[in-house]
């Protein structure tokens, strides 16, 4: 059984996470000619959880048809998807700073959910699990929110915002799994891994 990983995100938060956990990993990333961005599209009326399972799943699917088209040297296959929702509302990355400021405005002095899926491909074997945590943001000014999309933060963030940055001054409230809000639920990634049988996590 290899002793690494490949991780199928452009994302350096997962890299990170993964680092920590001491799991050895090698891009996977698409070529200029996937459309990866086509794939996070919600479906009219899509359930929040529903929705980033399935994203998850198309992900996944694309990138271990990468490993094969590649010719690369078989071994598990990660990928994750991270959404916010409010109620049923899907929150996104944004498409420019007027739409992070909206999200953002939205999202004052609520409490919202983060969904993180994560699966991975051994094999024949698929494994998946969902991370549903909650996060309280304070009320936040025009002048805060303004502020804080200046600094281009919020950008290419589910719900505009992340949770390791500068939004921690507006979060008074977590409850759940911290890493799962960052992008990738370390318990529920350790444990797929360990089902994988990678022998380091």
């Amino acid at each position: 059984m290899p002793d690494f990983i490949y991780l199928a995100s452009q994302s350096p938060r997962r890299r990170q996470l993964l680092e920590q956990l001491g799991v050895r990993h090698e891009l996977l990333l698409p070529d200029a000619s996937e459309d990866a961005e086509a794939l996070e599209e919600p479906l009219v009326g899509e359930a929040p959880s529903r929705y980033v399972q399935r994203v998850t799943g198309l992900k996944l699917d694309a990138a271990v048809a990468r490993l094969k088209r590649r010719g690369l040297p078989p071994a598990p296959v990660l990928c994750s998807d991270t959404t916010v929702a409010l109620g049923r509302t899907i929150y996104g990355k944004p498409a420019d700073a007027a739409d992070a400021r909206r999200m953002l405005a939205e999202l004052s002095g609520t409490t919202h959910r983060v969904l993180t899926a994560v699966a991975v491909q051994a094999g024949r074997k698929r494994l998946a699990a969902l991370s549903d945590s909650r996060v309280t943001f304070a009320d936040l000014t025009a002048a805060q929110l303004r502020a804080y999309v200046a600094t281009g933060e919020p950008m290419g963030k589910a719900g505009a915002y992340a949770v390791q940055g500068r939004a921690a001054a507006f979060i008074p409230h977590i409850s759940g799994s911290y890493s799962g809000i960052m992008g990738l639920p370390m318990f529920e990634t350790a444990r797929l891994l360990r089902e994988a049988g990678l022998r380091s996590v």
